[in-house]
Order: C-alpha cells, then structure tokens, then sequence
C-alpha cells in the first residue's frame, strides 16, 4: 500500500505536469539561463565570483597596451541581450564578418580582468552609478547592461520611457544605473531647424552648466562623464546670457568663429568646476577621455567616408591627430586642473584613458550595418559609435578596475 502512494506521488498526473512545465519553462527562456546563443562563450557557468575582486591598477597602467586573440569572445549577442540600440546592433543587421569580436585589450604589464558580471553586481550592492554624456554614454552603458545580462535583467523605471535620459533598477541588488543626457554637459538649446546633415546652429552657454545632470550628482556613488563629437556641430556661443562667437558660421551673426575647440574647452572647464563646486558630492567621477572621430576613409562622414576594415591595428600603426589630438589634449589639460582642486578639497578625480586602445579598432563600428540594406533610411555610414557586442565593451573591463582601486 505504501508502494503504492510513492509511485502515485512521483509518477502520477500531477508531478509529471509540473515537471513538463518546468521544463517548458527553462527551455523557453534558455538565453537567460545560458543554455543557449550561437557564438557566445558560457560564461555565466563559470563566473568566479568567490575570487577576490582587487584592481590591477595598483601596479599596472591598464591604459597602454595592445588588442590580442581572444578567442572565447563575445559574451553575448543580440541574441541573448536585448538592450542594444538599433543603430549598434551589428549583428542584427547582416555584418558578415565577426573576427572583430574576437580581441580582448592587454595592457603592456599585466593582464586585464574579464568583466565578471557577478562580481561586478555583488560589489555594486546597494549603490548608484551615472552616465553623463551624448550617445557615445548610451552606447558605454548598453555595453554594461549587455554584460549584466548574463546574470540580470534591470527594470527599466525611466520615468519617460521614450526619452534619453534612463533609469534602471536591479532589484535583486538594489543597484541602479542612470543615463543623462547632456552631449555638450552645458546648458545647450536646440536649432529651430536641423537636418540629417546637422547645419542647424545650436545655442551653448558656455559658462551654465546643464543643471539636469549636476543637480542630481549627489544622489550617485558612482558618475561617468564624457563629451566630444557633439562639439563638431554648428554652434552659437554664449557667456554671460550674451552671444559672444560661434562654429560653422557665417557673418550673418556678427561674431567672430572661435571654431569647435573653444566651445569643447570651455565645456568641459564648466563642467568640471561645477562638479568640484558641489558641497554634498559623495561620488567617486569618472571622466573618460575621447572615443576617436578620425576612423572615416575614403572621405568625410558626410561625402562617402567608410570604415570596412575587419581587423585592429597594432600601436605603432596609429597616430593621433588632427582634431582627435586637439580635442584630446584640451580635455587632458582640463582635467588636470580639475583633478588638482579636487585633491585640494580632498576629492578624487579618475581618468579613463582608452582613447589609445580604440584608436586600434577603426573595424570595430556599425559602418552601414545599423539598418536592413533595402530598408528607407538616410544615414550615413557609422564611424563613431561602436559594434554591440565589440571593442567598446573593454570599457567595462577598465571601469570596474577603477571603480576597485
């Protein structure tokens, strides 16, 4: 009799549903569970979150390095994350050859880190972190959200779903990671009128910084900033509410053209002072240096320039300059004096230097794969924003580095 009953109970009607539905479900959401994703390394089965997260930059400059094989790259896909912007989403979009995704960044004096999205979730318990910036900030920060996919999923609690600036929620660490949308980090107006070419004049105030994201910097542990290619865009200067010069203009408006590299300097010396002039700032800033605009060939952004090559170049294959070396240097020395008022308040500036590494990866953007080929659209070829999965999620490896030391 007894026989009997334990047959029923593990055999019967019953057990055998719920097994069947268990099963259903875990095949149904088998990306979540790391069962499946064509290409993508099973990573998740083997974080190593019992290891003792400590940063290598205490003896290493992660920084200076080169891009060598790696060939259990990527971690994730379009597939298995669905967090990525369309226009970054090569892979989506037909992108035929995937040797770009097989390169991991070597610092010249030790090993990087792999970004472990456990660790990183663990150690972000119950803290903020900020990105600041244009959609060069999205793209770093759909990178993250990628790799956290192999562990979590946030809510999105944006309180407008459809506009730029973001919010999500890991609820199982009580973790958020906040977007603001800022591409000039200045108080900025829109043109009345703008095109798919942008030659409608913008009105930047040089010396207000944009409120909407300095505001809200003592809420954050953590805050990211970053600015650079927005600059490139026809511009009206102003300081002290009054018109004082411009880019990309013409007499019309009476002012001298103080050129593009005025109004970046003046920016990001704004900025930097209004985050130093904040009394209640617990955050640990981060300010990362720029993703380079000259990987177009063949032409401008705007007259037919490309970028189709499928491999990194080594570091004695590149060059800075032109307006990248400019744009570079204005930042650098910015910071710097930034970083000498915070340590005389006893503050903490942080440098992402990566400008160097991506200088190596002209294969790593969406080129024309952002869109279906037959697909109505006027866009130009992408030479600036970077591939997801790609070469922009090293960024990840370094910020946590960072946010360890």
């Amino acid at each position: 009799m007894k026989l009997h009953w334990v047959v029923r109970f593990l055999f019967g009607p019953v057990p055998v549903y719920f097994s069947a539905l268990a099963i259903l479900i875990v095949l149904t959401n088998a990306q979540y569970f790391g069962l499946v994703g064509v290409g993508v390394a099973p990573r998740a089965a083997k974080l190593a979150s019992s290891t003792p997260v400590v940063s290598v930059m205490k003896y290493c400059d992660i920084f200076r390095g080169e891009w060598v094989p790696d060939p259990e790259a990527p971690y994730y896909t379009h597939k298995t994350c669905h967090m990525i912007q369309e226009h970054q989403n090569c892979l989506k979009y037909g992108r035929p050859d995937l040797g770009f995704l097989k390169w991991r960044w070597r610092p010249s004096g030790c090993e990087l880190p792999r970004f472990d999205p456990l660790q990183f979730l663990q150690f972000a318990r119950g803290k903020s972190l900020a990105f600041v910036g244009d959609s060069l900030a999205r793209n770093h920060m759909q990178s993250l959200l990628c790799l956290l996919s192999q562990v979590a999923y946030p809510k999105d609690v944006s309180a407008n779903p459809t506009d730029q600036n973001k919010v999500y929620h890991y609820r199982a660490y009580n973790f958020t990671i906040s977007m603001f949308w800022s591409p000039f980090l200045v108080r900025a107006r829109e043109p009345d009128h703008d095109g798919p070419a942008h030659t409608g004049h913008w009105s930047l105030y040089l010396d207000e910084p944009d409120d909407k994201w300095v505001s809200q910097m003592p809420r954050f542990d953590y805050v990211l900033v970053s600015a650079a290619n927005w600059f490139s865009r026809p511009s009206l200067f102003y300081e002290k509410r009054r018109l004082v010069g411009c880019s990309f203009c013409s007499r019309q408006y009476g002012v001298p053209d103080l050129t593009l590299y005025y109004s970046q300097r003046r920016a990001w010396r704004v900025a930097l002072r209004a985050i130093n002039d904040l009394e209640r700032l617990r955050a640990r800033v981060v300010v990362r240096m720029l993703s380079p605009m000259s990987h177009f060939e063949n032409g401008t952004w705007d007259h037919g320039g490309d970028c189709r090559r499928t491999q990194p170049l080594r570091a004695n294959e590149t060059t800075m300059e032109g307006r990248d070396l400019r744009f570079y240097t204005a930042q650098m020395e910015e910071f710097r004096a930034a970083e000498k008022a915070a340590r005389d308040k006893g503050r903490r500036l942080m440098l992402m230097d990566a400008t160097a590494a991506m200088l190596m990866r002209p294969d790593g953007h969406p080129s024309r794969y952002g869109h279906w080929p037959n697909e109505k659209v006027q866009l130009y070829n992408d030479c600036i924003h970077w591939c997801l999965p790609g070469p922009i999620d090293i960024w990840n490896d370094m910020l946590f580095q960072m946010l360890l030391a």
